[in-house]
């Protein structure tokens, strides 16, 4: 029996009838409960929720049309299937029109019942994972793209490790596209037509994950008004991708890797194991021996992981692929925002190509888009439309709803020094200071304004909180901390 359907409800006040449904439910490893009335069936509801119902219309105590359509306005929601003795068209026209999943004729077969409850599923299924569906423009520019030894190497690992179950550590800088290698690994593998799931483990509260992950049975937490499938749950015959799994937390860990190498768990608040069959994709950008050295990973779930690590160079180390994409993004970007460009400017092209891309493929992205908005209709982009100062990042901060995590980000901190009076582009001895020196001093001095609210520290920037604590982490690693003495309070 498919996961998704375990509580059923048989609402039927034949003996014989309730009994032989009731008996087939329970062989098929459903939990079965019935109801002779209208009445016990109102009380079970209110007890409890019910994937889908078996519905006798004609019942001691009222028409089963009317309870229909009270069922239509429960907040989980469950699937109805009619059964009548004297079926008509009209009848099954207006039960379906009152919202019935499906119409039973009786005397009916258990291959009958095994029909509906395959059917069941599948529609269930499909509800829940199009809850965690990405938008549709998302991933619309994706695919590998670029004519470098070291892309044609990654496409080669693709089509070798593709077709196979094993799990897949996708490494690899900020902006590197690391999502754009799991999604390309997940459509060149049979479970293509399958679901994709992915979960962002950097973005959800501590609190939560577990639920996010496996999900939860109703009353489990405060909140928690109905029974909700997780991640894993919803990627059942598919793919999970779990994007920066270095963030997830470490009490964590220990359930997960269960998971993986069983293939079962529990929903948070239950006691059910629930067995899925699904393939992993995990992301990081950062060096998850070092947080095992740390105690902040477990080295085991780390081996579990990386059984076949893929690793994304960033675009500064293939160069020859730089032109490639910016003619990419920029027929891609001129189509979505509806302006037509006559390509790149020599300028342009020269700026594209000597800039050092700190921010990787997501930061060119960011700043074609902006070139286009502000280019003039069928005119080339010039490197002043770009914005890309020598080897640094983009001379004015990006337009409002842009993705923050790339060299924009940079282009932000340089500008805190408006704001703080204390941040220089140069050093001492007047020499230049790296685009990372900036960062970090721009980091410093907001810190120090802000008395260590880590919060107020990000919106001084212009920054998220992920992104701040994730350059205090970087500079902790390098044991250069800049928060030191501070209440870093994320108020």
């Amino acid at each position: 029996m498919a996961i998704s359907l375990e509580k059923v409800l048989v609402i039927e006040d034949d003996d014989i009838v309730r009994n032989l449904l009731n008996g087939i439910l329970v062989r098929r490893k459903c939990a079965s409960h019935c109801a002779q009335s209208l009445a016990e069936a109102e009380v079970l509801l209110a007890s409890d929720a019910f994937d889908i119902i078996f519905l006798d219309l004609r019942l001691p105590d009222g028409d089963g049309h009317k309870f229909l359509e009270h069922v239509a306005t429960l907040p989980e929601h469950p699937l109805v299937v009619v059964m009548t003795g004297y079926g008509t068209i009209e009848s099954a026209v207006t039960c379906m029109r009152a919202g019935a999943f499906d119409y039973l004729l009786k005397p009916f077969l258990p291959s009958q019942i095994d029909v509906i409850l395959k059917k069941a599923q599948a529609y269930i299924q499909l509800l829940q994972v199009n809850r965690y569906l990405s938008n549709p423009g998302d991933g619309e520019d994706g695919g590998l793209v670029g004519h470098s030894q070291s892309m044609l190497r990654l496409g080669q690992m693709i089509a070798r490790v593709a077709p196979t179950d094993a799990t897949v550590l996708i490494t690899g800088e900020s902006g590197s596209g690391k999502e754009i290698i799991a999604r390309e690994l997940y459509r060149a593998s049979p479970r293509r037509n399958q679901p994709f799931i992915k979960v962002n483990c950097a973005a959800i509260s501590e609190n939560l994950i577990e639920s996010e992950f496996f999900g939860h049975e109703r009353g489990a937490f405060t909140g928690a008004t109905e029974r909700r499938a997780g991640r894993f749950e919803l990627a059942n015959q598919g793919t999970l991708l779990l994007d920066e799994v270095s963030e997830i937390p470490l009490n964590l860990q220990a359930k997960l890797l269960r998971v993986l190498q069983e293939r079962e768990f529990e929903r948070v608040g239950g006691n059910r194991t629930i067995k899925v069959n699904v393939r992993l994709l995990a992301t990081t950008n950062r060096d998850l021996l070092s947080h095992v050295a740390k105690g902040e990973f477990r080295l085991d779930l780390y081996y579990r992981l990386n059984v076949f690590p893929v690793q994304v160079p960033p675009l500064r180390e293939r160069s020859e692929d730089i032109i490639l994409l910016a003619e990419h993004f920029l027929k891609h970007g001129a189509r979505r925002h509806g302006i037509k460009v006559n390509g790149f400017a020599d300028s342009a092209r020269a700026a594209l190509t000597g800039y050092h891309w700190p921010g990787n493929v997501r930061e060119m992205q960011n700043a074609i888009e902006r070139a286009i908005i502000l280019t003039e209709s069928h005119r080339p982009v010039t490197a002043a439309a770009l914005g890309l100062l020598g080897d640094f990042a983009p001379a004015a901060p990006p337009p409002a709803g842009l993705d923050r995590a790339t060299s924009a980000e940079a282009t932000n901190l340089i500008a805190a020094d408006t704001v703080q009076g204390q941040v220089s582009v140069t050093d001492g001895a007047g020499s230049v200071l790296t685009i990372a020196a900036l960062e970090k001093q721009a980091i410093k001095a907001a810190l120090q304004q802000t008395e260590g609210n880590r919060t107020q520290t990000a919106a001084l920037l212009g920054i998220s909180i992920r992104t701040l604590r994730n350059k205090l982490l970087e500079y902790r690693d390098a044991g250069e901390p800049v928060d030191t003495g501070l209440q870093s309070a994320e108020v």
